[in-house]
Formats: C-alpha cells, sequence, structure tokens
C-alpha cells in the first residue's frame, strides 16, 4: 500500500467551553454506571459532542451541530420525574439537555433529532451560567423508617438556574415537557455579572458575581439569604475579584475560585470563611467536587490541575483542613470546565479548554491511574475522495474545498511550482447552519452536502481549457421533498446512481440521479424519493433512576453501499444493522408490480416499495433480520470483489452479487463481525473467527476505530482499519489464531516483531518529508511485506492525529496490474492534523517554568 501523509487539510479543532454529564455523582450507586451516561461537551462552534464513557472506551456517538457566530458557554443535564404505567409500573422520565451561548436564550436539544429543540428567552440580559436543580430524593421517616413521599404540590423535577450579565438570576421551570419562566431575583445594589451559579440544596442558590461577592438565594421567595464578601483584590490588580466558579459539598460547604487564584473555603451555616488557599499562577476558572467530599480539584489559566484533600484535624481540633495534594499540567492553555462522574466502581473527572482535547482523570485514585487524552478531531471523517479523479474532499463547519492530488513521485520538471497537491473547488454553504455531512461520489462529478434542515446537490466538471484543473461546481436543481427536512448522513451509491440521506429522525430515503446526456447537460435528480422501511425490533428499558434517552439509541451513525450499489445497509448506536437489496421489478409477476404502480392506497406489504426506472428496493432477511450487535455500530464496509474472483464470475451478475453481499461491520466495542446482507447470518470468516480470536493488542486499543480501506489483489485480501492515533492491518486471508494457538507460538511472535522493527527502522531512514506532505512509503510496506509474508495482522502509531484516510486510485484488475511495477497497490492519502499545526490562543502565564 502506497501511503501520502497529507497536512494541508484545514480543521481547526474548537476550544471546550462546556462539559456536563447526563447523571450526577453517586457514592452509593453500585457497578460501574448507568447505561444511559452520556458526556455532553460543548465547543466554541456551537457543536455538542455526545460521548458514550462506554466502561472506559469512550465512544463518540453522535454530533449536534452549532451554527455561524455560535458558541456553547455551559450545558447541563435535568431528568423528569417519572410517570406510572397503565399497570403501575414506573416509567422512567427522560434526559434533556440544556445548553446556553452568548444569548438571552436556553436552548433545549432534541438528542434524537440532532437540533434545537426549544429556546427560553426574557427581559433580563445576556445568560454567563446556568445550573440545573439538585434532583428529588425521598427521605426516611425517624420513627418506622419509611421512606416519605413529595409534599403536596411539590416539584420533584429540576428546575434551571440562568445567571445573567445584568446581575439577575432567572428560575426557569422544566415540567410539563416545556421550559417556562418561573422567577427573576436580583439583589437590590448594583448590576454585576453573575458568573457563575450552583445549588447548595434543591431551595438555595449560591451565585458568584464580579464584585467580590457571593449571594445566596431561596429560589422559592426570590428572598436574598446572604452576600458574603471577598474583599480587595491583590495589590496591582483590580479592585473587585471576579468569582468564576462556586460548588457546594455534600455537607453544604461552598468552595469559590476567584481571579486571584484563590481557592476558598465558607461554611455552609454562619458563611464563614474557612480557609484559603492560593496555588493558582493566574484566575482559577473552575471547581469540581467528589462525591463524598473529600476532594476538591480546581483548574485555573495557567494550566494547571490542583487537587486538595482534607487532612483530619489534630486532637482538640473538630475541623480539619485542607492541603494541595498535587498539581500537574495536563493542558497546554487554560483549564476551563470540569465534569464529575463517581458510583462504588469508578470515579473519573473530564477536563477541557481551548486546546480542544478532552482530558480523563481519576479522581478517587488521583495520582495512582493514568490519564486519558480523547481525540478533538471528529470520530466521524470529514473526508471523502473521488479515486478515479485523485480528487480529496473535506469540509468544516459551512466550507467545503476540494484538492486534487497528483501522482508521486514527480520531479520538477513535471509539477514547475513543486506542489503535489492543488486546490481546484471550493463551496460555501449559505445560511447559519453547520454542515452535518457532504459526499463525493467515486466519479467525481456529484457532491452532496446536509445540514440539520435542508439537502443540497451539486455538479462537479472540470473546467475547459484550465490547464490547473480547476472545478466548476454548479448547483443542481432537486425536488423539494428531498431538499426540505436536512439529512445527519448522506452519501451517494459507487455508481453514481443514488444519493441516500438519512434525516435528523433517522428516517431514510433513496433519490435516483439521472446521469447526464452529454458533457454540456447537467445530471437530474428525480422526484420520486423511497423510504426505506427498516425490520421491527424489541426496544430496550431502562431502569426508572437511570432515565430514558427516548429513540435516541436508533440513531443511525453509518449508511453505505456494496461496490456493485446492488445492496445498501445502516448501523445505529443499539448495534442494529439493516440491510436492502436492488432487484428488477420484472423479477416479480407483472400484474403485481403495475397494481404496486397504479394503486394509490397503502400496501400492507412492506415488500411494495415503489418502483423507480425499473427497480425496486427490498429489505433483505426480512423474516429473520441481522441479529443485534452487543454494542453501537462503529462503521459498516461491504467486501469488495477480489480482483482473482473477478475472473470466475462471468457467468452471471447473480453470483456477483452474492459475493458481495459480505458486510463487515466493527462495534464500539471493537468487536469484528461479518454478515452476510442477504440472508442475515454471519459469514464463515466471521465463524472462524469470534471476539475471542482477535489479538489482544487490537483489543486493547483506547482509542475507537474511524473508518477502514480494503486492499485486495491476487494475493491477499487485506482490511485497513485506523483510529486518530494508529493504523491496523488484518489479512482476511488467514484466520486469527485461537488463544491456545496464540500461547504456543508466543516466542516466535516476539521474533517476528524485533524483525518488524528493523524493517520498519531501515526504511524510515531512507524516506526524506517534502514540503510537509512526505512521497510514497512503498519502502516501509514492502518492508513489512518481505519480513512478514504471511504475517497475520500489522499495526503502527508512528502517524499524528489522524483525521482520515481515503484511497487515491481504484484497485487494478489483473491486466492493469501486469502493466505497472507496484502490482496494483492500493494508494490512500493519510490525512493528519497535529495540534500543533493549529493556531491556539495566547497563554495567560507563558513564563511558568
Amino acid at each position: 500500500m502506497d501511503i501520502h501523509r497529507c497536512r494541508f487539510v484545514p480543521y481547526n479543532p474548537q476550544a471546550i467551553n462546556a462539559l456536563a454529564f447526563s447523571h450526577p455523582p453517586s457514592a452509593e450507586l453500585a457497578g460501574r454506571g448507568v447505561p444511559t451516561l452520556r458526556l455532553a461537551v460543548g465547543r466554541a462552534n456551537g457543536d455538542i459532542e455526545i460521548w458514550n464513557p462506554l466502561r472506559g472506551a469512550w465512544f463518540q456517538e453522535t454530533v449536534l451541530r452549532g451554527g455561524k457566530d455560535r458558541s456553547i458557554e455551559g450545558l447541563t443535564w435535568t431528568l423528569d420525574p417519572p410517570e406510572s404505567g397503565p399497570d403501575g409500573s414506573k416509567i422512567p422520565g427522560r434526559l434533556r439537555l440544556f445548553s446556553i451561548g452568548y444569548s438571552t436564550a436556553v436552548t433545549e436539544w432534541d438528542i434524537e433529532q440532532g437540533c434545537p429543540l426549544r429556546h427560553s428567552s426574557g427581559n433580563y440580559g445576556e445568560i454567563w451560567c446556568i445550573a440545573a436543580q439538585p434532583r428529588w430524593r425521598p427521605t426516611k421517616r425517624g420513627k418506622d423508617g419509611k421512606w416519605l413521599p413529595p409534599a403536596e404540590g411539590e416539584y420533584t423535577g429540576q428546575h434551571l438556574a440562568a445567571g445573567c450579565a445584568d446581575g439577575s438570576i432567572v428560575i426557569l421551570s422544566t415540567a410539563d415537557n416545556d421550559v417556562r419562566f418561573l422567577r427573576l431575583m436580583r439583589p437590590s445594589t448594583k448590576r454585576a455579572r453573575v458568573l457563575s451559579v450552583t445549588f447548595q440544596d434543591r431551595h438555595t442558590i449560591v451565585a458568584g458575581y464580579a464584585d467580590s461577592s457571593i449571594r445566596l438565594f431561596d429560589i422559592r421567595n426570590g428572598q436574598l439569604l446572604r452576600t458574603i464578601s471577598l474583599g480587595k483584590g491583590p495589590t496591582g490588580g483590580t479592585k473587585e475579584l471576579l468569582v468564576w466558579s462556586v460548588k457546594c459539598l455534600p455537607d453544604g460547604t461552598i468552595v469559590s475560585g476567584d481571579s486571584a487564584g484563590e481557592v476558598r473555603f465558607w461554611d455552609g451555616k454562619n458563611y464563614s470563611l474557612i480557609q484559603r488557599l492560593n496555588c493558582h499562577l493566574a484566575d482559577t476558572l473552575d471547581i469540581a467536587v467528589s462525591a463524598n467530599g473529600d476532594t476538591v480539584v480546581s483548574g485555573g489559566a495557567d494550566q494547571r490541575t490542583v487537587v486538595y484533600r482534607k487532612k483530619a484535624g489534630e486532637k482538640g481540633d473538630k475541623k480539619g483542613r485542607w492541603v494541595e495534594v498535587m498539581h500537574r499540567r495536563y493542558h497546554t492553555h487554560d483549564v476551563k470546565t470540569f465534569a464529575v462522574y463517581e458510583t462504588k466502581d469508578i470515579s473519573v473527572i473530564v477536563s477541557g479548554g481551548p486546546d480542544a482535547s478532552p482530558i480523563v482523570l481519576p479522581l478517587r485514585e488521583f495520582g495512582k491511574e493514568h490519564h486519558r487524552k480523547l481525540s478533538s478531531l471528529p470520530q466521524i471523517p470529514q473526508l471523502a475522495s473521488s479515486p478515479s479523479s485523485r480528487l480529496v474532499m473535506s469540509f468544516w463547519d459551512r466550507e467545503i474545498s476540494i484538492w486534487r492530488l497528483f501522482r508521486g513521485p514527480m520531479s520538477l520538471q513535471e509539477n514547475l511550482d513543486g506542489q503535489r497537491h492543488r486546490l481546484v473547488g471550493k463551496v460555501l454553504i449559505q445560511g447559519e447552519e453547520n454542515i452535518t455531512s457532504a459526499m463525493l461520489s467515486s466519479d467525481g462529478k456529484i457532491l452532496v452536502v446536509a445540514t440539520i434542515s435542508s439537502v443540497k446537490v451539486f455538479s462537479v466538471r472540470r473546467r475547459k481549457s484550465d490547464e490547473k484543473g480547476t472545478l466548476r461546481i454548479q448547483k443542481l436543481d432537486i425536488p423539494s421533498t428531498l431538499a426540505n427536512d436536512g439529512a445527519r448522513v448522506v452519501t451517494v451509491s459507487p455508481d453514481s446512481r443514488w444519493i441516500c440521506v438519512v434525516r435528523p429522525n433517522s428516517a431514510t430515503y433513496l433519490a435516483r440521479i439521472k446521469p447526464a446526456s452529454s458533457p454540456q447537460e447537467k445530471s437530474q435528480v428525480l422526484t420520486q424519493l423511497v423510504k426505506l422501511n427498516r425490520a421491527t425490533r424489541h426496544a430496550r428499558y431502562e431502569k426508572a433512576s437511570h432515565g430514558t434517552l427516548g429513540d435516541y439509541e436508533k440513531t443511525i451513525r453509518c449508511a453505505v453501499f456494496s461496490e456493485n450499489s446492488k445492496i445498501f445497509a445502516v448501523g445505529d448506536l443499539s448495534g442494529c444493522v439493516d440491510a436492502w437489496s436492488l432487484e428488477k421489478a420484472e423479477s416479480k409477476t407483472l400484474a403485481k408490480a403495475n397494481a404496486a404502480e397504479d394503486s394509490d392506497e397503502d400496501s400492507d406489504d412492506e415488500d411494495e416499495q415503489p418502483v423507480v426506472e425499473g427497480e425496486r428496493w427490498t429489505l433483505t432477511a426480512a423474516e429473520s433480520p441481522i441479529p443485534r450487535l452487543r454494542s453501537g455500530v462503529l462503521l459498516l464496509s461491504f467486501r469488495p470483489l477480489n480482483p482473482a474472483g473477478k475472473k470466475l464470475l462471468a457467468d452471471g451478475a447473480d453470483q456477483d452479487s452474492k459475493v458481495e453481499s459480505r458486510l463487515m461491520a466493527l462495534t464500539s466495542e471493537h468487536q469484528l463481525v461479518e454478515v452476510d446482507a442477504l440472508d442475515g447470518k454471519l459469514s464463515d470468516w466471521s465463524r472462524r473467527n469470534p471476539k475471542a480470536f482477535l489479538p489482544a493488542e487490537f483489543r486493547g486499543v483506547k482509542d475507537r476505530a474511524m473508518g477502514c480501506v480494503w486492499d485486495l489483489n491476487e494475493a491477499r485480501e487485506r482490511l485497513w482499519l485506523y483510529g486518530t492515533s494508529w493504523l491496523w492491518m488484518f489479512d482476511l486471508n488467514q484466520d486469527f489464531p485461537s488463544p491456545e494457538e496464540l500461547s504456543a507460538s508466543a516466542d516466535t511472535h516476539d521474533d517476528g516483531q524485533e524483525s518488524m522493527q528493523a524493517a520498519k527502522k531501515s526504511s524510515s531512514q531512507k524516506r526524506k518529508p517534502v514540503n510537509g506532505d512526505t512521497p510514497s512509503q512503498k519502502q516501509l510496506m514492502q518492508a513489512a511485506d518481505n519480513s512478514h509474508s504471511a504475517r497475520r495482522w500489522w499495526h503502527t502509531y508512528k502517524y499524528r492525529d489522524i483525521l482520515g484516510i481515503v484511497p487515491l486510485n481504484c484497485q487494478a484488475t489483473d491486466e492493469e496490474s501486469q502493466e505497472h511495477e507496484d502490482g496494483g497497490n492500493l494508494e490512500v492519502a493519510v490525512v493528519e492534523r497535529p495540534m500543533w499545526d493549529v493556531e491556539l490562543p495566547g497563554r495567560y502565564v507563558r513564563d511558568y517554568e
């Protein structure tokens, strides 16, 4: 495989401004967390990423797209009260996500649709901070130990508190599946900004202001309970301190972080100062507390993450003292925000800031366990390629760029400016919404772009008499049924005859493309859409205490066509995979086909899909659907037909379709499963290679896979998988060794690793980078092939942060491979985006060393 390393594709990871777990930390909860636990990550471009901690695997499930001049400055989740079902059982309440960002509105998000659900704004200032009321918990009666029900008329849901720039605090009610104004509280003094807000209990709010004060309010009547003064700022600085963060320990103790770099502890009853610690060289921006209140963590503009623990007091001293345990610099810039989740078995804190990468830290075992850095790059690659035209398409926010990569190695005489790539097309999408998905057809002639509210299709052609190869990109007129409603996933079939759009609600539609009859004409998109109905499956139910995410698990994450465009498949976050096959309508009785076309009545038969150009899509394995996988679907890919096998298939297309129906699926738990998409059963390869046979190194990979590339010729059948930091090859012509076989050949395997490292080292010494875009790395791959021609797998961590990998040439046929010295090698572009190439804002504290 020939590899081009590319770093010219623009993608700027956005700063993390807010983090929030869907469930509060609980020291009493057994196990490793509830199944509906999610982490929301809010970024500076308005995007909200939803991550599933997945028992340490950290799987980015979806991204709720933002738009122009939008920013997420605060996030919080609420849980609606459970409802009584018809049989007396408790139906869990819904988990709801809210955000704020440089406006007077609080936005509720529909995570099933991936778009805002409603906005709540009023006649008050810009909202700077938000917090959710603690969940209602029953209390025990003293005499008989029974649990007390809520008082009459007491709301058991969670109100929202929003702090504004005019000094007011707004209480919003989340009752009745709505967000309504409930009460406004404002101190009678000057209007200082509310910078932070939290709840001491269900009825008491603690707010940090920009005028060196902390104020407490009773939300039931809006009464100001107490004003706590922090005094003047440090000498030489501003007179008034900014209270950037306030948090409360379980015993009511208030912890504050301010612009003097101090962390202060205040008594929760008489509000006197207990202790102050100055452990930061600049502003303390956020504070996090553990579930049992024995650990406090602070983050500041000096890049420090500082951990404090309570030390038991000496004899006669009932109160202990807080001491700094240690500090580390996990971030290269400000530590702006924290989120904490704890149970009896796990205890983690996630931090984020302008350097765009979430850092997962141990909380209870701080200093004893390793930290983990999550990727700042999108986990669904925002790249596509047209191998026949050597085009690479990338999108970012509302901008699409198309590049042409020249064949290499090239001499300077062939290419006067010495460049190996050139920007040949750019599209700026009108409107304010960010792009959710985009796809370039494999022939490079069709470009499909989607936002959450619209779909656009473009014709891509090369300009006449343009030596630089600049593209002419024109918008096509498409039916309103396709253009409206938007999409979360779009793709184009390899033969460029079908466009697939997965709507925000995961409804899947196909539109037929009629190719242009002459170079002067444009392609046409037919008005009739084909809706693909998925197989019905039983839904999973959570406990009432867990809360429900509704149909969020049915969100389709990936959609893929087979190589011959005859089969189409989708996979969702619950692990369900569905496939449809394209059949000629004449294969059924003519009378039945005519009846399906002429009848206006809905047919009860789900197989009666509309006929488009004499063809019909039907659900495969309708009687016995493809079994649900154990976890969400990371990626799907049909195994292409091996060039050696194409010789044997001159008899007919049916056999071709049968061979191409092998669908490879990789789950979020890195389980590799191959099914026959036509009959819904496991393939022979998958039966011989269960998850227990996968290499231990692959099962131990932390970062989840992002995509795959196939490398096929007569001698090999390889699947290349990649994540943000790794590249892995599996030879599917060979089965994985069983655990017994692996232990028996452990010594041989160790010797093989040493030879591989030697081959890799000798090859890397010969390679020289050119203009930041290294030439073909055929030497490295050939060294790997020569050292272990029958190697079952191979992997490397030598690449920097990978944005995506796309093929640059079509797999050569047997006749073509004989004409080339490379034997029909696959050629790919590895697009890297390391953080040191990204322009980040300046640091507040530079010379801390």
